[in-house]
């Protein structure tokens, strides 16, 4: 009877670990209209991003049926969230991140076609990376966030750093950073593209500690400062191409003031109507390529001569 027994107990866990499974979809939904109680699938669809992404497998997708706000999220996983091209699937928020992501050192996670608010000024980041492999946000809205639009923060990395993508997107009308980027030991890489940074209270983009932060046809207009490369150690690199920086009423450009290594790269430029043009600080440089436009004081001078 041992045998027996055994043998059913064996199956036992076998099934349960096989409903298990089941229970999580490659593809879950959400509307306005749902429940979380609901299965989550299209014909049944969940209310909230935190309520679907517990149904959701490992490397599955989450999209939205309708129109809505589809409240705050942690990521703990590689996931895919979709807000559907043509509708608004939003994210609104006070007192907390919009969407946290702290996912494993391997796993991939991509934010896209989302708005996301800060109410009344009072949502800290639009989106935090905590932790995770790689991250795209693609078509994605940000603002009126406390703090940053985009707060990239890892706190553990795989051996090679992290990277995000960031295409296509504006984080606009924040109360610190549109895009701030910092790490401890492990350089993380961000890389932008099609993308404006514009109304942000502090600076439109500021690579800290451990970053390298790469820009190519994007606009970086109306925060107070542009563009800040400022390590308090280890170094930080701003490589920015086939841009604009304008109407910043700081620096345009602005490299070093800490005690780490700072610099910022430039090439096909344009600074236009900042308060000072290319700025440097303690440990700072600013490289331009020698075809840059810059109308504003600070070096290399202040005239529509390329730079």
């Amino acid at each position: 009877m041992k045998p027996v027994r055994f043998f059913l107990s064996l199956l036992a866990v076998s099934l349960i670990a096989t409903c298990a499974a089941q229970g999580q979809a490659t593809r879950t939904w959400v509307s306005g209209v749902g429940d979380d109680g609901n299965p989550c699938s299209r014909t049944a669809p969940c209310k909230t991003f935190a309520g679907a992404i517990s149904k959701t497998a490992a490397g599955g997708e989450i999209d939205n049926l309708d129109e809505g706000g589809f409240g705050a999220l942690t990521i703990t996983k590689a996931i895919t969230i979709d807000g559907g091209g043509g509708q608004v699937a939003s994210v609104l928020v006070a007192g907390t991140n919009g969407i946290t992501v702290s996912a494993g050192t391997s796993d991939v996670v991509t934010l896209r076609n989302l708005s996301f608010q800060g109410l009344t000024g009072t949502g800290l980041n639009g989106i935090q990376l905590t932790s995770a492999g790689t991250l795209h946000i693609e078509r994605c809205a940000i603002f009126g966030f406390s703090d940053s639009g985009i707060a990239i923060t890892p706190t553990s990395q795989p051996a090679n750093g992290t990277q995000v993508f960031i295409e296509d997107t504006v984080s606009q009308d924040n109360g610190g950073y549109g895009l701030y980027a910092i790490a401890s030991s492990t350089n993380v890489h961000v890389s932008v593209s099609n993308s404006r940074f514009t109304g942000n209270s502090q600076a439109g983009v500021y690579a800290a500690d451990y970053s390298r932060v790469t820009i190519w046809n994007s606009n970086i207009n109306g925060n107070s400062t542009g563009l800040l490369a400022d390590a308090a150690s280890g170094s930080t690199v701003i490589s920015i191409a086939d841009s604009m920086v304008t109407n910043n009423p700081g620096n345009g450009a602005q490299a070093g003031g800490g005690a780490g290594s700072s610099a910022i790269r430039l090439q096909h430029v344009s600074l236009f109507s900042n308060g000072t043009g290319f700025s440097e600080g303690t440990n700072g440089t600013i490289a331009s390529f020698g075809n840059n436009y810059n109308t504003n004081p600070g070096a290399p001078n202040s005239t529509l001569t390329p730079q």
